[in-house]
């Protein structure tokens, strides 16, 4: 790359991370700081937390063309085909206008059947975007949303400058979720449902949802506690169910908790509790869930529920149950705590939408219902009387 102007990468260009770690092939960009990955030894979080989903690189430029040089990390499964290169997608002016992927980089070789991982080195490349209109402009970068990756520099053919942030007129929303909320089976950084929320409301996005992550974790409340933040939502359930980690006694008790910790700093932000999207396999049948391995053998990917609809009687949690006690909780709390509000998953994503739109995996919804979800939760969450109404 012969681009004259090389600024390197640092947190004032940065948006919606929580931490860097500098290493000897660039900057890792984390969405959990160190004394919190500390207290995990789930393989999964760590992998999702390092996914820069709804993390954005932002600054104003007179430059034409940009390059992000950067060293991704690709997932290569056995077994199941190649999964699409990370897209890095740039917004000018609020406007997406350019879509860009590094085909090389590092190689994570995944065996899900023997639980192995094995990782190749490879190189890094660069992510570019020619072309643009003429004079001084503000930028932001997205950057893939599902792929790990180090950045090492924009490369750009005139100077760029950081842009304070966030600006006066944006208010902070930090959402915590699931793999829905990292945008799992969306197509690009910009279509995940809390990126096309953040954008319609012009909120300043930090966003915590991790794949197979979203189970109340303690350390997760503190980070919601101590982020600076306008807006607050947690959208919990889905994970509890499938992994099959708590029962109906202690699920009650655990989101208590969870919200009183962040109630500690955040004792009148807007606070949105959102209970799962419609999910068949799970909506009376508890976890856990589990890969379809007759559709892996066929190179497809599905998931199924392996538990007995029977069992929630003991005490095991399906999606109804999760909604039912979510509202219960929240409808209870009100009585104290006005700012404290409820949406029913469904509303963003029901029975209505699966027959149009069916969940592909059986578990996470497409590219077109990311949309659907993203404008419904302007619709009910921003607008006039909504939760987070201006």
């Amino acid at each position: 790359m012969t681009l004259p102007c090389i600024t390197p990468i640092t947190t004032e260009y940065m948006r919606g991370v929580v931490e860097t770690e500098n290493t000897p092939t660039g900057l890792i960009l984390h969405r959990l700081p160190a004394w919190a990955r500390a207290q995990t030894s789930d393989p999964q979080l760590t992998m999702a937390e390092a996914q820069p989903s709804g993390i954005r690189l932002v600054f104003t430029t007179e430059a034409t063309e940009i390059a992000l040089q950067a060293l991704p990390t690709k997932r290569v499964y056995t077994g199941l085909p190649a999964r699409p290169d990370g897209v890095f997608e740039l917004v000018v002016n609020g406007k997406v206008q350019q879509q860009a992927s590094i085909p090389n980089g590092d190689i994570l070789h995944i065996d899900m059947a023997k639980g192995t991982a094995t990782q190749e080195t490879g190189t890094a490349g660069f992510a570019s975007f020619a072309g643009l209109e003429a004079g001084i402009k503000s930028i932001e970068i997205w950057l893939p949303h599902n792929e790990t990756l180090r950045l090492v520099a924009l490369h750009s053919n005139a100077p760029i400058a950081p842009i304070a942030a966030p600006t006066a007129q944006q208010r902070r929303w930090v959402h915590y979720g699931s793999s829905i909320s990292q945008g799992s089976n969306a197509a690009a950084p910009t279509g995940i449902w809390p990126a096309i929320a953040a954008m319609a409301g012009n909120l300043d996005l930090t966003n915590l949802g991790f794949g197979g992550g979203a189970m109340l974790d303690p350390f997760i409340a503190r980070i919601l506690r101590d982020r600076d933040a306008d807006l607050i939502s947690l959208k919990v359930g889905i994970n509890i169910v499938n992994g099959d980690i708590m029962r109906r006694r202690a699920f009650g008790p655990a989101l208590h908790g969870f919200i009183d910790t962040i109630r500690e700093k955040h004792s009148n932000t807007p606070l949105l509790l959102i209970s799962p999207i419609h999910c068949p396999i799970h909506e009376t049948t508890p976890g856990p869930t589990s890969f379809d391995f007759a559709a892996l053998a066929k190179g497809e990917t599905r998931f199924v529920a392996t538990g007995n609809p029977d069992d929630v009687t003991q005490g095991k949690l399906s999606l109804q149950i999760i909604r039912d006690d979510m509202s219960a909780i929240v409808k209870g709390r009100q009585q104290t705590d006005t700012n404290l509000h409820y949406l029913d998953g469904t509303m963003l994503y029901g029975a209505r939408d699966f027959a149009m739109h069916p969940l592909p995996d059986h578990l996470h919804p497409d590219g077109t219902s990311h949309r659907l979800m993203g404008e419904r939760f302007a619709e009910l969450v921003l607008a006039k009387n909504g939760a987070f109404a201006s």
